[in-house]
């Protein structure tokens, strides 16, 4: 017996097919969930919203006449410019955790008429918790962001001595 040969056109015509039925025959590919943060991600998104949260505050006492604090509010500002940079993707933020300063939620000093009415105790207060925290959020992230944040606690730590004692 001879041997059949196959023509191009049927050799072809085969290959699509064959590669049509391999394209076709795996699994249906559901969409890519995203990948959970890593610890690191999720600690700058934290201190992102914190941050935002801090700037906010100041802002409502600089609307209140404490227009010496603009500074302050700057290098807050300073921060947050600079943490977002290590973040792609912001959406909403991300909520502090319980062991974070949360200037919205923050009890004020007892004997307070107004407990969430801004003022230079609650700044002074919340940069004093802020700063406090920050060498508990060093372990196990990247030395880079590690001195970032020792650096923003460096600063918050001087504001609460900076702060002025009154308007």
């Amino acid at each position: 017996m001879r041997p059949r040969h196959l023509s191009r056109r049927g050799l072809l015509a085969g290959g699509v097919a064959a590669l049509a039925g391999c394209s076709a025959s795996g699994p249906a590919r559901q969409p890519a969930t995203p990948a959970p943060d890593s610890p690191e991600t999720v600690l700058v998104k934290q201190l992102i919203a914190e941050k935002e949260r801090t700037i906010a505050l100041y802002s409502a006492v600089i609307a209140d006449g404490g227009e010496r604090l603009a500074p302050f509010r700057d290098r807050h500002q300073a921060h947050l410019d600079e943490l977002r940079k290590h973040v792609t993707g912001l959406g909403t933020p991300a909520p502090g955790p319980s062991g974070s300063p949360a200037p919205s939620g923050s009890p004020a000093p007892s004997g307070s008429a107004e407990p969430d009415k801004p003022s230079l105790s609650r700044l002074r207060e919340l940069e004093r918790k802020a700063a406090a925290l920050r060498p508990k959020q060093l372990a196990g992230i990247s030395p880079g962001m590690a001195q970032l944040i020792a650096s923003i606690g460096a600063c918050e730590a001087a504001h609460v001595v900076a702060l002025p004692k009154s308007l």
